[in-house]
């Protein structure tokens, strides 16, 4: 059905194999659409396209050259390097063949859907993200609801010059990643026309118990939640039972709503009455943590995971996963504790009295 290039990878043909293509969002993406978890459709253009644009237009050295001169401790340096670099980036003409590739797989999308003018999302999927070892999460760009072929190409564009924005120069400086190691790939994917939307934990963000799922919802879509922008309604739900552990409810200030007529997102004021109602049902609550379950599962590990509820389809069809990553935080944690106790039981007395049953040490 979809027409094979280097730069184009569907969700239906990505995965774990794919990561170096695709990075982690586009492999979470791909791995979910196969075990036959609800996400909206779409494709990636793999990690080639941008290492392609690089090559074809000559600009690779001149970008990483000017990276070697940023110096975290002088003031400015950053920021005006890490400026130069993008600007370098968006000055280019992406190659023909490259955007080609990019209007095709996006008419191919709306073929799909059958829907004219299909808004999707274009979310960046970095080589180095989602790794359970690294937090690399919200440092690249995202661009909602984008209409039309052309507008997917510039916006691939937009994500990879956010490659190197600040803050992602930054982490790879103190974490001990390259810079030119690091690839970028770009999903575009359907967007939901979310009643509601925000993020799940399979596991309590506080304590790191995993006997429990932790569920944030706010109205529209999920962006206010993510950015911290409104304080969320909060459930923690029962894994084994699905009994719902506690329910609060917060007055929800704002909310990033489609703005149909202008082709659009904006942010405005909740309605009063929809201000301090919850935002997800019981049913649409259960159902996430059903899937939560399925994703953990099939990860072998506690899963972070945006979430949202499309007001354009039926429950529950319309509970849907826009983005999974491994959970970092406890995980890490969890890690550090296994290697002090590693150490602690690997002293030679204690060594030699497991491989050859010598006495062990008082």
């Amino acid at each position: 059905m979809f027409r094979k290039s280097p730069y184009i990878l569907w969700f239906e043909e990505s995965g774990r194999k794919t990561f170096e293509l695709v990075g982690g969002k586009g492999a979470s993406l791909g791995e979910m659409t196969s075990a036959g978890i609800r996400v909206p459709p779409g494709f990636s253009v793999t990690t080639q396209a941008y290492t392609d644009f690089l090559d074809t237009l000559k600009i690779r050295k001149a970008i990483f050259t000017r990276l070697k001169d940023v110096d975290l401790k002088k003031s400015g340096s950053l920021e005006t390097i890490g400026k130069e670099v993008r600007e370098i980036i968006l000055a280019q003409e992406i190659p023909e063949k490259i955007m080609e590739a990019i209007r095709t797989a996006y008419r191919q999308l709306v073929e799909k859907t059958g829907v004219k003018d299909l808004p999707v999302a274009v979310r960046s999927s970095a080589t180095a993200e989602d790794l359970p070892d690294a937090s690399f999460a919200g440092q690249q760009d995202t661009y909602l609801w984008v209409t039309g072929e052309e507008s997917v190409v510039k916006h691939t564009k937009d994500c990879w010059a956010s490659l190197f924005s600040d803050r992602a120069i930054a982490y790879r400086l103190n974490h001990g990643f390259t810079h030119e190691r690091e690839k970028i790939s770009v999903v575009v994917q359907k967007m939901v026309h979310a009643k509601c939307a925000g993020v799940m934990f399979t596991l309590n963000p506080i304590n790191g118990d995993r006997s429990k799922i932790s569920i944030n919802s706010s109205w529209g879509l999920g962006e206010t939640v993510v950015s911290g922008t409104v304080t969320p309604d909060e459930f923690l739900v029962d894994k084994v039972t699905f009994d719902i552990l506690k329910r609060i409810i917060s007055p929800k200030e704002l909310e990033h709503r489609v703005n149909i007529e202008e082709n659009r997102v904006d942010i405005g004021p909740v309605p009063d009455d929809r201000k301090n109602e919850p935002s997800i049902t019981d049913d649409e609550l259960l159902e996430l943590c059903r899937i939560g379950k399925q994703i953990e599962k099939f990860y072998g590990s506690p899963s972070d995971i945006e979430w949202a509820v499309d007001a354009d389809l039926p429950f529950p069809e319309s509970v849907v996963i826009l983005q999974a990553r491994p959970e970092t935080v406890w995980s890490q944690k969890r890690k550090k504790e296994q290697k002090k106790k590693e150490v602690k039981t690997s002293d030679p007395v204690s060594l030699i009295a497991g491989m050859w049953g010598a006495p062990s040490k008082k």
